[in-house]
């Protein structure tokens, strides 16, 4: 597996901080990252845990889209949420009201990830949850 680029860049977008020289997520460097193993990394994008462990598959186009959306998340709410450990239990455990309570990672898994992103942009703006 390729070792993640770590290029220094202020207000970087996280999962741009977690990309191999071939363009995509490192999963172990993600997992690392966060303090999680692959199988936990894989429950929480809402993957088969099998899926992380298995080059052929982590490198699909789905496995790859669905980790680059949970990282897009997670890079929204970095800064406000106090640091990228805390924004992943935000992503995890806050229930969103404009959801039904439903949590960012409920809604990623979902296929929503999108929604969720446009909520974001929405609260960003001044707007009410």
């Amino acid at each position: 597996m390729g070792q993640a680029l770590k290029i220094p860049v202020q207000n970087e977008p996280l999962v741009l901080s977690y990309m191999d020289r071939h363009g995509k997520i490192a999963i172990e460097q993600v997992a690392d990252g966060f303090g999680m193993s692959k199988g936990q990394l894989a429950q929480t994008a809402g993957l088969a845990r099998e899926t992380l462990y298995r080059s052929e598959r982590s490198r699909t186009v789905k496995t790859q889209g669905r980790l680059r959306e949970m990282l897009e998340v997670i890079s929204r709410v970095t800064d406000w949420a106090g640091g990228k450990e805390q924004a992943m239990a935000w992503y995890r455990a806050q229930p969103l009201p404009a959801f039904g309570g439903r949590t960012a990672e409920a809604l990623v898994k979902e296929g929503k990830a999108a929604a969720v992103r446009d909520y974001l942009d929405h609260i960003a703006l001044g707007g009410f949850a």
